[in-house]
């Protein structure tokens, strides 16, 4: 048996045509390509943490692209999109819930417009998600795959493969409507008859008077100041800091809630819901901005605090997330025709004002 050794490229373009791609058009370091892998790994190893799925990758993209290779940052970045998208499923085992552990998301889709569906989900061994019929109409875009098919047999076609239809109440996932008022007089009401804080090793807290522009810059510890309730992350023993509220008195905690408080819900995600409404609360609330796309009738929406996975889900619908600009933590892309029903949406879930003019 003769072996032939095949240039770097060329086993580049054929990792991608095995992934569905097109290799003509996606190169294997792109996002498009590093979302495929990653879901493909995940249909061999899971349940398993981030970090072997992050791992698995960077040994097959390492040797193909070397210098070139996303960083174990960039990795995760997409792992996290499509754990909020839905295509992987994230639990928490162990004390306290802070082992995390990914699971395959089941196969189903999204109706984004009529004629247009988001896909989610992961079937296991690598099993292509559709028959080869639909599956060369799929359109793939950062982490996202889109169907287009005719709307009048979608549904018939779709669940002949065994895909499940999911409303956008189902999907999205979020919580009940409610004004800041609202949501922080419950969380008082939990913190005034929850337990004692005690000594509590390694507390950060979000400052609440720091700019709303800033999230990284908003993070610190405790001051003999501090009074009222706050966000923060406490430390333990294994595993990723624990997301809570803890009230405190002269810089001292007194009570303690560690999130999140809903079942099946995320504490990051209940933290920083919580922490729009204090924001809210206090007059500042936090702050979106509307930019021009360079082409096309699409608009950039910039974000300076992050999101929760129900409100990524919600732009995801109609936009995509994108290189963020300059200044922002997050940036998505969003058809012109669709800002209207997203800052409805933004706020009357997380009482978010528009920034009407930037400063220089």
């Amino acid at each position: 048996m003769k072996i032939t050794q095949l240039p770097r490229d060329s086993v580049a373009e054929r990792a991608v045509a095995s992934l569905g791609l097109e290799q003509d058009v996606i190169e294997i370091g792109s996002v498009e390509a590093v979302c495929a892998l990653l879901r493909r790994v995940a249909s061999f190893v899971c349940p398993a943490s981030p970090r072997e799925l992050a791992d698995a990758v960077l040994d097959v993209l390492g040797p193909l692209l070397g210098d070139e290779a996303p960083s174990r940052d960039d990795i995760n970045a997409q792992l996290d999109l499509l754990i909020a998208s839905g295509d992987l499923l994230e639990l928490r085992e162990g004390e306290g819930r802070a082992a995390r552990r990914l699971y395959l998301g089941p196969p189903s889709y999204v109706i984004r417009t009529p004629g247009r569906y988001l896909l989610l989900g992961v079937r296991p061994y690598g099993a292509p998600l559709v028959d080869s019929d639909l599956s060369g109409r799929i359109e793939y875009e950062g982490h996202t795959r889109t169907l287009q098919i005719e709307p009048e047999d979608a549904a018939t076609r779709l669940a002949v493969v065994g895909m499940r239809e999911l409303s956008l109440d189902q999907w999205l996932q979020r919580p009940v409507a409610a004004t800041a008022a609202e949501l922080l007089a419950d969380v008082r009401v939990r913190l005034s008859a929850a337990r004692p804080a005690g000594e509590i090793p390694g507390l950060t807290l979000i400052d609440p008077a720091e700019s709303v522009r800033f999230y990284k810059g908003r993070w610190r510890g405790t001051k003999l100041s501090d009074d009222g309730d706050f966000i923060g992350r406490r430390e333990q023993a294994y595993g990723a800091d624990l997301w809570c509220v803890v009230r405190l008195q002269a810089g001292q905690p007194v009570t303690l809630l560690d999130l999140p408080v809903a079942p099946a819900a995320n504490g990051r995600d209940e933290a920083w819901r919580l922490q729009a409404a204090i924001d809210a609360e206090r007059g500042t609330p936090q702050l979106y901005r509307v930019q021009e796309a360079a082409v096309g009738t699409a608009v950039l929406v910039d974000f300076f605090s992050p999101l929760p996975t129900w409100a990524e889900r919600r732009l995801e619908l109609v936009g995509m997330p994108v290189s963020r600009a300059r200044g922002a933590l997050l940036t998505y892309r969003l058809p012109e025709r669709a800002i209207d029903a997203v800052e409805e949406f933004l706020t009357e879930m997380l009482w978010m004002t528009r920034l009407r003019k930037d400063r220089p």
